[in-house]
């Protein structure tokens, strides 16, 4: 399982962390299996990047030197955690460090996509490469059959199970007469009553935070039944049908079943709002931004409801100034309609 610890609510405190005084040191791990599988091969690329971070605080002659007396602290603070505690590396693909005595500022994030660059010493975080990746939603699996129910929820495909409702139910048996059709009339009231009760128990958990999508895997006779009784703030969020044994399954099996529904409404959201911006763009409504100049002239203004990059464009300040405000951000890869507005574009607010 991947591990990705950014939120959207994590980038827009880092984007608005600017110290009073001294810098902010960013540094980026690389962590990728295919190069980095085995402890040691990680512990060497980890002293190369603190060497790399340490030169580079001794070279910048920029710096004055109570800044790099700073940074070197957190230098030394950050080898003495890898010391002490090691780094928690399971499941990250790179890791990005945040450090600054000044800002008291030290955050350590696992990533689920390798990262290649060199350490970074600026007056903020270095986010870019966090904006490239972007947050996991949160979603949600709910595994229902007559007696038993599971709800798995996590941000993106790191499902893990946070709920489970067992039922006595009585099996359905095949003796035929009325003490037959009365025994059925309370085995189905019985399985009604556990489906209800499941559907109860799903809203309890979800209404404080809401999933971007539900995923239901319920046998084929129970699962419109089911659906019915979810509360309507769940059946809006319903995103497809999982085909999984709903008791005998392991949270791998429903993660791996969830992730094509995943990256399908992943799609979907930049299809809807590439949509959206062409139909902006063909209305002539004003309501539109082209082109890094545009978009920084509208987020100054903070005019900007979503905000549109392409992967490979340099854009971390405008996307610093989206967060920020509180706009909806898609870093989009292997888009080329961007292409024609500069590889940057924002629909508006007004």
């Amino acid at each position: 399982m991947q591990a990705n610890d950014i939120t959207r609510e994590g980038l827009r405190r880092l984007a608005e962390t600017r110290p009073r005084e001294g810098k902010v040191l960013s540094l980026f791990l690389n962590l990728d299996p295919r190069e980095f599988a085995t402890a040691p091969a990680r512990s060497t690329e980890i002293r190369s990047m603190l060497d790399r971070a340490s030169r580079q605080v001794r070279d910048d002659e920029s710096l004055t030197h109570a800044e790099k007396t700073a940074l070197r602290a957190d230098l030394e603070r950050l080898q003495s955690e890898i010391a002490t505690a090691g780094l928690d590396l399971k499941g990250a693909h790179g890791v990005a460090v945040f450090a600054s005595g000044p800002a008291d500022l030290f955050e350590v994030l696992k990533l689920a996509e390798p990262v290649e660059h060199d350490p970074v010493i600026a007056d903020t975080p270095f986010i870019a490469p966090l904006t490239a990746i972007g947050p996991p939603e949160h979603w949600c699996a709910i595994l229902v059959n007559r007696r038993t129910a599971r709800v798995l929820c996590g941000p993106g495909d790191q499902l893990e199970e946070v709920e489970l409702v067992e039922d006595d139910v009585h099996r359905q048996h095949d003796q035929g007469g009325w003490s037959q059709a009365n025994y059925q009339r309370s085995v189905d009231k019985e399985a009604f009553d556990h489906l209800k009760r499941s559907a109860e128990v799903a809203f309890a958990h979800l209404k404080g935070a809401l999933p971007a999508g539900i995923l239901v895997g319920a046998p084929q006779e129970l699962v419109n039944d089911f659906e019915a009784l979810l509360h309507p703030y769940l059946r809006e969020r319903l995103a497809g049908r999982l085909d999984i044994d709903v008791e005998h399954s392991s949270a791998e099996d429903v993660r791996r079943a969830a992730r094509a529904h995943i990256d399908e409404a992943i799609r979907a959201k930049q299809d809807a709002a590439l949509a959206r911006l062409a139909e902006e763009f063909g209305a002539g409504t004003g309501r539109a931004a082209s082109g890094m100049e545009d978009v920084q002239f509208a987020l100054e203004e903070q005019r900007v409801e979503i905000l549109l990059v392409d992967a490979r464009f340099d854009a971390e300040d405008a996307i610093e100034k989206a967060l920020a405000q509180s706009a909806e951000v898609h870093v989009l890869r292997d888009r080329p309609e961007l292409a024609s507005h500069g590889h940057i574009a924002a629909v508006l607010r007004f």
